[in-house]
């Protein structure tokens, strides 16, 4: 059969590596819009300006 033993040893382990990975991803998340929020935000405003401009045409 198969040995079990580990998984009774880490139970309860699940959701603080649940926690830590949701925490680390918001953080990656959080650092990428900080350094490239206002480019991304630049660039639909741009966009935004040609469309306006293309349908007045």
């Amino acid at each position: 059969m198969l040995n079990f033993g580990w998984v009774k040893r880490h139970k309860g382990q699940g959701m603080v590596e649940y926690i830590l990975i949701v925490a680390v991803v918001v953080g990656i998340v959080f650092a990428v819009y900080k350094t490239l929020g206002s480019t991304i935000k630049g660039q639909f405003e741009k966009a935004t300006e040609v469309v306006e401009t293309a349908d007045v045409e």
